[in-house]
């Protein structure tokens, strides 16, 4: 099956502007790739004057903002280093079972990468000194011009995905008669980030001892497997010019 990538503009962003970009982007994929009926809901952000779609399903905003808390966690752990969140797209397909593998397979058509480059600012001034005199931040225009520019940004991915949603149709499979709103998918947080056609490695977010790491026959692809969790994450390092 052909699995078409979108990696998405990388986006500057501050720790507290983390939780809002990534909503607003995951968000607007998912509607995107909505099934059946939806019950569109509009959300103004709070940081930026922008306004994106989400389907109105709790459930859905449920396993955004708890895989949206892990980034965060992650981020926290893992200071000053650039950050990808993937959210993947699939089939499940039933297949003869051997000793080696389950008899459900994942078919991978449809992954975005969202690119963050989180900054470690030091604290913003209060504004006041201790007399009460009012003070002149003079980071206040850097600030202001930074969340401009993050604010353009952002709506330029926006548009890089209604482009890719409306350029990108041949690779979708038929309908799945599965309950919920969406395609069947996963969002994981990549081991292996490729940033500038260079692959970074970290420690996998939350690994454990169950945590197995094999290498498949595809070259370039690896998987990290919890058997436990009966989640799989696949991991394909790509060429850049395979990329939107």
């Amino acid at each position: 099956m052909n699995c078409e990538v979108c990696q998405l503009k990388e986006l500057d962003v501050e720790h507290f502007e983390i939780r809002e970009v990534l909503r607003c982007i995951l968000h607007t994929i998912l509607f995107h790739r909505a099934l059946g009926l939806v019950r569109p809901k509009d959300i103004d952000l709070e940081l930026f004057e922008i306004t994106y779609v989400q389907c109105g399903d709790v459930e859905l905003e449920r396993k955004i903002d708890e895989k949206i808390d892990q980034f965060i966690d992650r981020v926290e752990k893992h200071p000053n280093k650039k950050n990808q969140i993937c959210l993947s797209f699939f089939e499940v397909k039933n297949k003869q079972p051997t000793w080696f593998t389950n008899k459900v397979e994942r078919l991978y058509w449809e992954q975005w990468y969202i690119n963050l480059n989180v900054a470690q600012h030091p604290k913003g001034h209060s504004g006041k000194s201790n007399s009460s005199k009012i003070v002149v931040d003079p980071g206040a225009e850097e600030r202001t011009a930074r969340r401009a520019a993050l604010e353009a940004s952002l709506r330029d991915v926006l548009f890089q995905i209604i482009r890719f949603v409306n350029e990108k149709k041949d690779h979708i499979p038929p309908i799945p008669n599965l309950e919920g709103v969406s395609f069947p998918y996963e969002i994981t947080i990549s081991r292996f980030c490729i940033w500038n056609g260079n692959v970074q490695e970290d420690a996998p977010n939350g690994a454990s001892d169950y945590a197995q790491l094999t290498t498949e026959a595809r070259p370039g692809c690896l998987i990290l497997s919890f058997p436990a969790l009966r989640y799989v994450v696949q991991m394909t390092m790509l060429p850049v010019n395979n990329l939107c």
